[in-house]
């Protein structure tokens, strides 16, 4: 593949990072379910997705991880965040293919689950990732 369609799937994966981030910072706080959570999808479902790996020769879905955790440990906003994501989406739409954004809402759907089920912050995010999914 291209150098720039390896980058592009990079930030692909940074970007759900923060969309994971900001499902799981929706009430302000991020529980270990919800992280173990996002390990387990990761590793059980994206690093399906394709076989690029990054600079460092990891599978590109471990950004996902990374970004999410670069973010938690800076306690960045959930709302500035899913912006971030938003903005991202409305200019890379391209790589979101259908197989991408089933994946991207199930996996939202089951971090917010992760801990005692879905309150109401996160399922408002919830409801707007699938409006911007459905545009």
């Amino acid at each position: 593949m291209l150098e720039s369609g390896k980058k592009q799937v990079n930030e692909l994966y940074q970007n759900l990072g923060k969309l994971f981030y900001a499902v799981a910072m929706a009430d302000h706080s991020v529980h270990m379910k919800e992280m173990e959570k996002l390990n387990e999808v990761v590793r059980d479902h994206w690093l399906e997705v394709d076989d690029i790996e990054d600079e460092y020769g990891t599978d590109s879905a471990f950004q996902i991880i990374s970004v999410f955790d670069w973010l938690l440990e800076y306690q960045k906003d959930s709302e500035e965040i899913y912006e971030e994501f938003e903005a991202f989406y409305m200019e890379q739409e391209i790589l979101f293919t259908p197989k991408i954004k089933h994946l991207a809402m199930s996996t939202s759907r089951a971090i917010a689950a992760a801990f005692y089920g879905s309150n109401k912050s996160e399922l408002i995010l919830l409801g707007r990732l699938q409006l911007l999914f459905e545009e």
